[in-house]
């Protein structure tokens, strides 16, 4: 035991007697010295240019938390895309020009659509959405492909006062479906054409630039929206014009599963007595008045006028649809609409079932009748709805569409991509 203990004691001296031997190297290395207080001098400052950093990065944060100018406060952005891909086969040889028309007026729309939509939340309640718009598709000739690039097709901004009252304004890219009380369209309301998509044509046409309002009580919903478009557009010889339509809807629940829609859009084309050039959002509606012309001026224009007349006058078109759930899967709706400029009546009836996350089918049975030339139209559609997870959809159907003596079976495919 006595010689253990000795040998700890030797070892112990042994460690100590180096560490101080080292201690007193470094003590007498001034050079070592003076290089340890340079290296800590050089990270202090260091260490204080970054805490000075963080504190302008703190202030500056402290500062966009508590101002309230700025509508994009805490604003959120989401980002979706869509591809479209629509082809037919036409099961027939001999394809001809009144066949081309035919798939037209049926509104047989193949090629691919790219649609990217930026969706910003503003206020909280408020939502600013941007869409752009890349598509490829036929023209009325057959074999003639023309391309778009990607452009800014639809900005709009809703403004949700309360739960019984917003307000829309849409200045690029207007449509009277904006105004609808179903805003929201899902790749599973789609069909193969325009026909087949629940909605009557009404609500997919254009109308430039547009501001409106609903209004929702108890089980009935109200819209009414104005729009100017076309403005620039070439009106006969004397001027150029543009065209204010006002859209209205009425929405009726009544009962459970059983909505009815009464809708009309009137348009009344405006006309500039001189040839100018307006920019984009230039909307002139005449509230100061113009000064008068002299008596030959007034015979001079009136002569010119003549033939152009007849040409700029009002139109208009009224919708009602009618939609109901047979039972917890399928869904039966109807609709026609009545053009009052050349009594064209429209129509389509669509059996469906959208509600399957799986798979879904459709059949719609449809049709046009012209009155003034005594022509008709009629169109069968049918369609299986195969969703491939969640962001992919693919629609195999046939359609047939009866066109006077044009008769074009087609097979189709449909395939929606979301991101």
């Amino acid at each position: 035991m006595e010689a253990v203990t000795s040998a700890v004691e030797k070892v112990k001296g042994f460690i100590d007697s180096l560490f101080h031997r080292r201690q007193n190297s470094y003590s007498r290395n001034p050079v070592l010295i003076e290089i340890l207080k340079r290296l800590q001098r050089e990270s202090l400052s260091e260490q204080m240019k970054q805490r000075d950093r963080l504190d302008k990065v703190e202030r500056l944060l402290s500062f966009y938390k508590l101002s309230k100018g700025s509508p994009f406060q805490e604003a959120s952005t989401h980002v979706r895309a869509e591809v479209d891909v629509l082809g037919a086969v036409l099961l027939m040889g001999d394809i001809d020009q009144q066949h081309a028309d035919a798939l037209d007026r049926a509104e047989v729309r193949t090629g691919i659509h790219t649609r990217f939509t930026f969706e910003t939340t503003m206020r909280q309640n408020d939502t600013l959405v941007a869409d752009f718009v890349a598509c490829q598709e036929g023209g009325k000739n057959v074999g003639n492909i023309s391309g778009r690039s990607l452009s800014l097709a639809k900005l709009s901004y809703v403004a949700n006062v309360g739960d019984w009252f917003y307000a829309i304004a849409v200045p690029v890219g207007a449509q009277c479906r904006d105004f609808d009380i179903a805003r929201n369209y899902s790749h599973k309301a789609k069909g193969l054409t325009t026909i087949s998509s629940l909605d009557p044509p009404l609500l997919s046409q254009h109308n430039g630039g547009a501001i409106g309002f609903t209004v929702r009580k108890s089980n009935v919903v109200a819209s009414l929206a104005q729009s100017v478009s076309g403005l620039g557009v070439q009106l006969g010889s004397d001027g150029i014009g543009h065209c204010l339509s006002t859209f209205g809807q009425v929405v009726c629940q009544l009962s459970r599963g059983v909505n009815l829609s009464l809708m009309g859009l009137h348009q009344v084309p405006k006309s500039l007595n001189h040839r100018v050039s307006l920019r984009p959002l230039t909307i002139p509606i005449g509230f100061l008045k113009q000064r008068k012309a002299s008596e030959n001026s007034v015979g001079a224009s009136a002569s010119s006028l003549g033939t152009n007349t007849q040409e700029i006058v009002s139109t208009g078109s009224i919708a009602l649809k009618l939609e109901t759930e047979l039972d917890e899967n399928a869904k039966v709706g109807g609709w026609f609409e009545m053009q009052n400029s050349n009594s064209n009546l429209r129509w389509a009836v669509t059996i469906s079932d959208i509600f399957n996350e799986d798979l879904g089918w459709g059949v719609t049975f449809s049709g046009m009748h012209d009155g003034s030339k005594g022509w008709n139209q009629y169109q069968l559609e049918s369609f299986l709805d195969l969703c491939l997870g969640k962001r992919f959809s693919l629609k195999l159907g046939t359609s047939y569409v009866a066109d006077g003596d044009a008769q074009i079976p087609a097979l189709m495919l449909r395939c929606i991509w979301s991101l």
